[in-house]
C-alpha cells in the first residue's frame, strides 16, 4: 500500500467557448444532476467562508456528502473549496476550479484536489482512481455543454 500522506489530482482541458459561457456552465449549480458526472449537487452561494454543501459521487464509487469552506471565489477565474475530517492531521481536501482565456473563444479549464492526513493511504486505494475517472469525465462534459450552450 502506498503510504504517501499527500495526493493531488490535476486534469484539465481546452474549451472552444468564451470564458463567461462557461463560468456560467460551471456554476449553474442547479443544472448539476443533469449532466456533471462528479459533483452530484452543489447547493449554497459560494462565497469566500461559508459553507456549501456537496454531493460527490465520482463513477463507479460511493456517494460522499460534505460541507466544504469556499477558499477562494473569483468570477470568472476561479472556485476553490476546502473540506476537512476532524483535523488537516486526519483528512482534508482543496478542491478548485480554475478558468484561463486563451483568446476570445477558448477556455483552458483546470480542476484539481489536493488531499492531505493520515487517511490518505486509504483513501488512495478505494477512491483515487473513480475520482480521476471523474475529473475527467466531468471536464468533458463540461465542455460539451459550454460548446454547445447559446452565445450571447
Amino acid at each position: 500500500m502506498d503510504l504517501r500522506t499527500t495526493r493531488t489530482i490535476r486534469s484539465a482541458i481546452e474549451i472552444r467557448a468564451p470564458i463567461e459561457v462557461v463560468w456560467t456552465v460551471l456554476t449553474d449549480f442547479a443544472s448539476y444532476p443533469d449532466w456533471n458526472p462528479l459533483v452530484r449537487r452543489l447547493n449554497g452561494k459560494p462565497r469566500v467562508g461559508r459553507r456549501v454543501t456537496i454531493l460527490s459521487q465520482p463513477p463507479g464509487a460511493r456517494a460522499i456528502a460534505f460541507a466544504p469552506v469556499v477558499v477562494a471565489w473569483s468570477p470568472p477565474n476561479e472556485l476553490r473549496w476546502r473540506s476537512t475530517l476532524i483535523s488537516r492531521l486526519i483528512f482534508s481536501g482543496e478542491h478548485g476550479f480554475r478558468l484561463e482565456s486563451i483568446d476570445d473563444g477558448r477556455v483552458r479549464f483546470v480542476q484539481d484536489e489536493t488531499l492531505t492526513g493520515a487517511l490518505i493511504p486509504l483513501y488512495s486505494r478505494w477512491r483515487l482512481a473513480s475520482t480521476r475517472l471523474g475529473f475527467e469525465e466531468m471536464n468533458q462534459r463540461l465542455r460539451q455543454r459550454a460548446e454547445s450552450a447559446p452565445r450571447a
